[in-house]
């Protein structure tokens, strides 16, 4: 049994990978190529949004929103602790500083009741996270965010596909960031990302900074990097996305019937709460329950993969030591030793599931 089985998605597409790849090698535009383009003009239309700048991964999606939107030394990024190294530090790369904000307890996203208290005369933007597969509460983000005259960078790199009261992610604020990494709902077969965005404005400036900063060839007027999607990324990110909404679909059944079954046999454990308007990509099927670390070894003995999604807030990283205490957001930090998550793919079978589901209640009896 594998976590994440990308090689039952392969055989399904491998037809329509290798003919889009070769096209490409025929054709010899292996940057910023036509598959790109219709990338990100099938993306675009997919979130419900004007503008999607593809890019080289998830990182460069969150470093290029915030070069944009003009953050630099002194700013500070409201954000959550729970959550993947990369969202505290493209924000202290630019030299802006992580304010770091607890979760809600049931969802695990930032909790909009504790983000004015963050606010101060540095505060520039607030960024997010959709984590597990799950939007935040965007609404009242945003409604926080425009009161306070404050950009909204949402983190979307494991909720693509998700949708919010009937909204796609990564379409529900000034910018949306994902990640095309090859576990994720949507990913390729290396490194990729890309930012979404209805500001025409804002789409030129990201579309500059991921080439160098160029306006047009060997023309600078801002510094940027070299954050160009992959032609041969794009083309597998395209015949994947034939089976997408099928797979999105997919998700929710395995998500859904994870839930059901964990709750009938599994008492104490804790399963993944799914807000009301809100749908889920379950990027991963995170559950929570005691003593997680011995219950991974346990588990690991019955041939069950698991993996946890995060171990340790990034306010009690070391690079961080200057951003709060872990004590201060203490929601995250019970979270992130309680939280571990089970095998979870669009083919799972329900056969492998109820495997799973039984492991767990038989380690836990």
């Amino acid at each position: 049994m594998q976590f994440i089985d990308l090689k039952a998605q392969y055989r399904l597409i491998q037809a329509d990978v290798n003919q889009r790849i070769q096209t490409l090698l025929e054709h010899g535009q292996y940057i910023m190529g036509p598959e790109v383009r219709e990338l990100e003009a099938t993306l675009a239309e997919y979130v419900g949004v004007e503008h999607c700048i593809g890019c080289s991964s998830g990182t460069d999606a969150l470093l290029m929103a915030m070069m944009a939107l003009g953050i630099g030394p002194g700013d500070e990024v409201i954000t959550t602790p729970f959550t993947f190294i990369a969202t505290g530090e493209t924000i202290a790369l630019l030299g802006a500083v992580p304010v770091f904000v607890d979760i809600d307890p049931q969802t695990y996203n930032l909790d909009p009741n504790l983000i004015e208290a963050a606010i101060t005369l540095n505060t520039r933007a607030i960024m997010p996270v959709s984590l597990y597969g799950q939007c935040a509460d965007m609404d009242a983000i945003n409604e926080i965010a425009a009161r306070h005259g404050l950009a909204v960078i949402e983190d979307g790199a494991q909720s693509f596909g998700a949708s919010y009261k009937g909204r796609m992610s990564c379409g529900l604020s000034n910018i949306g960031c994902t990640s095309f990494f090859p576990s994720k709902p949507l990913g390729c077969y290396g490194d990729g990302g890309a930012c979404f965005t209805d500001d025409a404005e804002l789409a030129t400036t990201l579309r500059e900074i991921r080439d160098h900063g160029q306006d047009r060839r060997y023309h600078h007027p801002r510094l940027g990097i070299n954050g160009r999607l992959d032609g041969i990324q794009a083309a597998v990110l395209l015949a994947k996305f034939e089976q997408f909404k099928k797979e999105v679909a997919l998700r929710a059944e395995i998500g859904g019937r994870y839930t059901r079954l964990i709750n009938e046999q599994c008492p104490g454990v804790t399963t993944p709460h799914l807000t009301e308007g809100n749908t889920s990509v379950y990027a991963q099927y995170t559950i929570q329950a005691d003593d997680r670390d011995q219950l991974q070894k346990q588990l690991a003995e019955l041939e069950i993969p698991t993996a946890i999604h995060y171990p340790v807030p990034l306010n009690a990283q070391p690079v961080f030591a200057d951003c709060g205490q872990p004590e201060d957001t203490p929601e995250s930090l019970k979270l992130s030793q309680r939280v571990i998550s089970l095998p979870m793919h669009p083919y799972l079978s329900k056969e492998d599931q109820e495997t799973i589901v039984m492991a767990l209640q038989a380690v836990l009896t």
